[in-house]
This record gives structure tokens, sequence and C-alpha cells, in this order.
């Protein structure tokens, strides 16, 4: 499809009503509404294998020093204690999402923004080098803070980067916390089974669709997450999501596009449970975005969407690239900046307004896991993004 015909069918489902506005929270914030979620997993990149190894929270290494990480190396196995809050893949990685009914958008641009914010505009096209050629990778960096609380244990999103041409998060429910069960182990394991998934495809066509079946099926443990997978296909960006774990693409200091969440309620997103008795992948929204050189891609969990309009995210990131920062220092700078907007009380944010829309009298930020992934889309042969 041409840019101008999905365009055109963009601009007549925004005067539909259609979705992407702030989206919704899910938490404990708010009296009687709970659900919490499950510590962390990651994956670096390697020419062998797609990933170096996993990493996660201090409790998974006996005699790892409070307050420590650990990290084990997929070739030596072995576990090294240390700080590993944030994730850089020295190479890139495509980019996958996870959402509810399912659904195809060629290009969807991103509501406009509760307080005001400037409109985005549709991505450029005639000036930049699409993918036909594939001539682009993704170059992409992590970081993650565990709510206050959970940082003994990791917090309870997970997330992973796969070979320059996938990403993935996921944030598992905490509810099941108050049975007993680790309400992070099912985000990380549906995170590892989504990259097993990921390396059985071929590499020049990944299904989504089956990447997200296949890890679902694999997951066994008891509990449920949102989930998030983007890749970089010939096409541009194809990407899954289900629940209100999403993204956004920035390019030419505009918002391009935000993937909708789905919830059945306020404060209760869609969620893959083991079994057939929560929502299923084919809930899933599925998005295809063209996109260019110099683009990038911020995936978050809602500790990140709760706390930041869209027009924030994009200011940072603008300003990052203008910096030459790499994409793991442009994590960093949205998570602490979510961070710091979650403990604020006294400005409005993405969760109060759907908090006030629900009924619910709440003002401020939302405290929660944040997992924020940053992919630069670049060209081959260059190794940082460059405005």
């Amino acid at each position: 499809m041409s840019p101008v015909v999905a365009l055109r069918r963009a601009a007549a489902w925004l005067l539909r009503g259609g979705a992407g506005a702030p989206r919704f929270a899910s938490s404990a914030a708010l009296p009687g509404l709970s659900r919490a979620r499950s510590p962390v997993c990651g994956w670096q990149g390697s020419e062998a294998s797609g990933y170096l190894g996993i990493w996660g929270g201090p409790a998974a290494v006996a005699g790892a020093g409070a307050g420590s990480w650990w990290f084990r190396c997929a070739a030596s196995s072995v576990s090294r204690p240390g700080l590993l809050l944030e994730q850089l893949l020295v190479g890139g990685g495509r980019s996958f999402a996870t959402g509810a009914a399912r659904e195809e958008v060629s290009f969807s641009p991103a509501a406009s923004e509760a307080d005001g914010s400037q409109p985005e505009k549709p991505p450029a096209t005639s000036d930049k080098n699409m993918l036909g050629d594939r001539s682009l990778k993704l170059l992409s960096g992590s970081s993650y803070l565990p709510h206050p609380d959970k940082e003994e244990t990791g917090g309870e999103d997970a997330h992973f980067i796969w070979d320059e041409q996938a990403i993935g998060i996921a944030d598992g429910v905490g509810g099941w916390a108050s049975l007993g069960i680790d309400a992070g182990q099912y985000a990380r394991d549906i995170m590892s089974n989504a990259v097993t998934a990921i390396e059985e495809e071929p590499k020049d066509s990944i299904d989504l669709t089956r990447v997200l079946e296949k890890a679902h099926r694999s997951t066994t443990v008891k509990g449920s997450s949102t989930a998030c997978i983007i890749a970089l296909t010939d096409q541009g960006i194809q990407a899954l999501s289900l629940g209100d774990s999403g993204f956004i693409v920035i390019g030419d200091g505009c918002t391009l596009f935000r993937s909708p969440i789905q919830q059945h309620d306020f404060n209760t997103p869609y969620q893959l449970e083991t079994g057939n008795s929560s929502d299923l992948p084919s809930a899933a929204q599925v998005f295809k975005v063209p996109v260019a050189s110099g683009d990038v891609i911020v995936a978050g969990t809602d500790g990140l969407f709760d706390n930041l309009y869209n027009n924030e995210i994009t200011a940072v990131v603008v300003h990052a690239t203008r910096a030459g920062l790499e994409p793991q220092a442009t994590a960093q700078k949205l998570a602490a900046l979510a961070r710091q907007r979650a403990q604020d009380t006294n400005r409005q944010t993405p969760f109060s307004s759907a908090a006030q829309e629900a009924g619910h009298r709440y003002y401020g930020g939302k405290l929660d896991d944040i997992t924020v992934v940053v992919s630069y889309i670049t060209a081959f042969g260059t190794s940082q993004h460059t405005d």
C-alpha cells in the first residue's frame, strides 16, 4: 500500500474516533485496584546465537550480594554479579509488540496528547532510504528501573533485544504474588520462549503471530503478562501488542505512530496466561508501520507510558539523538524521567488523566517497574544514530 493511501485511511480512521489516546494504567496506585507484576530477563546479541545471555535479580544467584544483579553468559553459564539495570545490544534489533483485537494497520498516526501537545505528522518517505532494499537495521539499548519496593527481587518486567532484528517487552501481573506465585516468572519465560520462536523463523520473514502463539504455548508456569514484540521487515516494522505495553515511532522530531492499548476496563489490560483461561495471542493487535533511516522506536511497559506523554518522550529522543547519544543512554534518560514523574504528586500524567476519566480522584504519577527499549533505525555500516 502506498503512503498516500495509508494516510488517507488513517485520516478516515481518526475521524471515526480511532484508538490511540493516552494509555491507561495498571496497578495498586489507586485504592481497591491491585495489579502487581515480575523480575527481569534480558538478552544481548551475539553473532553466534542471537543473544549472549540472561540477566535478572539477585535472588536468582546464591551468594550474590544484597542489591547486586547477575548475568549468566550463554556460552559459559557463569553467573556474574554486577549492577546490570541497563542493557546494550552491540548490534541492533527488530521490533515486535503484543495487543488485543486482531487488526492490521498499515499506518496509524498517534492521537494528540491530552496536555495540548503538538499534533503528530505522517512519516516522510521521499527523502529517505526506505527498507525495501534491506539496508536498515536496529541499534538498540534498554534501561530497567524496578519499583523501589521490588528492587531486591528485580521487579516484574522482562524484555529482550535480538540480533538487530527484534525486541520484546512483557509486564508480569503482580497480583499473582498474593497466591505465592512469582509475578515475574511468567513474563521472563514468555520473553525467553519468544526468542526461541524467533530463532526458528526464517530470518528474512519472521511471522510474529506464529512467534507469539509458540511463546504462549511454551510458557507453562503460572502467571500472566502483557506482551509487545516488534520486528524490522522489508516493508517497515511489523508489530504485535497485547495489553498496555506498547511502542511509539519517532521521526523528524515528531511522533509518527503510537500503538493503542488494550484493556477490558480501567487498569485492567489484556494479558496472556497459561492455558486458555485469559486473553489469547489471537487477540493481539497487528501493526505494519513504514520507517526510514533516522527514525527511532521507543518500546516500554506501562511504567513509561503511564508517566510520560508522547510529546515528552519525543522531546527526550530528539534532544538525545541531536546530542549523539547511544540508544542505551537515551533509554536511561527516558526511564529516569518516567521515574521522576511517577514520584511527582503535583503533575498531571497519562495515568492520572485516565483515572479521572474513569471517575477516580487521582493526581500525579504512578510508581511502577519501568522498562524502556530504544531502537535507532539505522543504515548498515552506521554504528550510531545521527540526526
